[in-house]
């Protein structure tokens, strides 16, 4: 039977306590216990239904961790305060001193400093790869290799990972595959093409509104069981929590993330069209000029699209920058980062959110000074979003006026 992670959201059900719709929020940091006995299995992780410590679980954050192992199809789910706060317990419960991780070149600055200048204090190593090449990733692994990690569509480049041939590549070098799908919720479905654990941003796409943090780690029962562990857990000890108030809210809005994530892939698919039609260098896994566009094909839920996510090649910082600030005094959206807001965000990876990458590092992944990263927005007429942007690239010298 056909996947529908959508379906699978749509079927949970939670009644309030008294009745109500949504699940009842607790407001409560700790919980309190009948019996004593009941405290300490508790603390021995030997008791199910109890509560302990809002660091360590909430019911709300259950709930909320419930819909998204649903979406992703795994058994279950551990929700955090921030992306980064479900990505890096989850490789530091993967990986101790003298290990090594295997991953893409092309990833969220964030992870690639954690990977890159973190996590060599603790003596674990990285290779940075092109995660769209097999045998450049098989080449990598060293006896000591215990984590592939990739993005299903890269933050910037949009480099997409195949992820059936990386999960035949851990489960040949007995490797945990960790596959972060923030830019391609319902779109692709990791774990349904073999990854081990799926993470995502809920900042992004999956809240949809811009006004909360938060992150999650999709895997197996006995994977976030450890990660939650009072004893050696890492999301329990480094305490990257998620507050009951912000799980309740983006519960709410993922009822709606399919609506969302379907007008996202419009947008961006018709946008990326007519950039590339106007000459104009331009990257989206719907093209059928980008490299992995088959590839995005042969794993995608095809109702969600190819996401809302694109760049162009604006031809020089300055250029890119003028483009940018034009765009948000006429209106078209925002000049910031982050992505998933009801309104279309830009902004330039290499001066913001990929900074942490050293400047020659971004030369030799492909990541230009001009490059201008869109998250395309739910804009109603997108026609009308076009011709305010090809306005602007105009004024501002991107597109020539007799080759528009």
């Amino acid at each position: 039977m056909k996947f529908k992670p959508a379906d699978n959201i749509q079927d949970l059900q939670y009644f309030g306590e008294f009745g109500g719709v949504n699940p009842s929020i607790s407001d409560s940091s700790t919980y309190t216990f009948l019996k004593a006995k009941t405290m300490f299995d508790t603390f021995e992780g030997n008791t199910d239904g109890c509560y302990l410590y809002s660091r360590h679980s909430t019911p709300s954050n259950l709930y909320l961790g419930e819909a998204l192992a649903a979406m992703e199809g795994t058994e279950s789910a551990n929700v955090a305060g921030s992306g980064m706060g479900a990505i890096t317990p989850t490789l530091l419960q993967l990986c101790g001193a003298g290990d090594h991780i295997v991953s893409s070149r092309t990833i969220y600055g964030g992870t690639y400093a954690f990977l890159k200048n973190f996590t060599p204090r603790m003596n674990i190593q990285t290779s940075f790869v092109d995660i769209t090449k097999l045998d450049v990733v098989e080449a990598a692994i060293t006896k000591n290799t215990k984590v592939l990690y990739c993005e299903s569509v890269s933050n910037p480049l949009l480099e997409v990972a195949d992820i059936k041939g990386l999960a035949t590549l851990a489960k040949k070098h007995n490797l945990t595959l960790v596959v972060d799908n923030t830019f391609s919720p319902l779109s692709i479905s990791p774990a349904q093409l073999g990854a081990d654990i799926v993470i995502h941003s809920l900042t992004k796409f999956i809240n949809g509104s811009s006004d909360t943090m938060g992150g999650v780690v999709c895997a197996s029962t006995e994977f976030i069981n450890s990660l939650k562990s009072v004893i050696d857990g890492a999301s329990m000890l480094l305490g990257a929590s998620m507050d009951s108030l912000r799980s309740a809210s983006i519960l709410k809005n993922m009822r709606t993330l399919h609506i969302r994530m379907k007008q996202h892939s419009k947008n961006a698919s018709y946008l990326a069209e007519k950039f590339e039609g106007l000459g104009i260098k331009t990257v989206y896994p719907g093209l059928a000029s980008h490299p992995s566009h088959d590839v995005f094909k042969s794993m995608m839920n095809e109702a969600y699209g190819f996401g809302g996510m694109l760049t162009i090649d604006a031809g020089s910082l300055d250029k890119a920058n003028a483009l940018m600030e034009l765009m948000q005094e006429k209106n078209v959206g925002y000049l910031a980062v982050s992505l998933g807001f009801y309104k279309t965000l830009f902004s330039a990876p290499g001066t913001s959110t990929s900074s942490e990458i050293p400047q020659e590092e971004q030369a030799e992944m492909g990541l230009s000074e001009g490059l201008i990263r869109f998250s395309i927005g739910l804009d109603d007429d997108i026609e009308r979003t076009f011709n305010m942007i090809k306005a602007c690239m105009i004024e501002v010298g991107v597109l020539q006026l007799e080759t528009a």
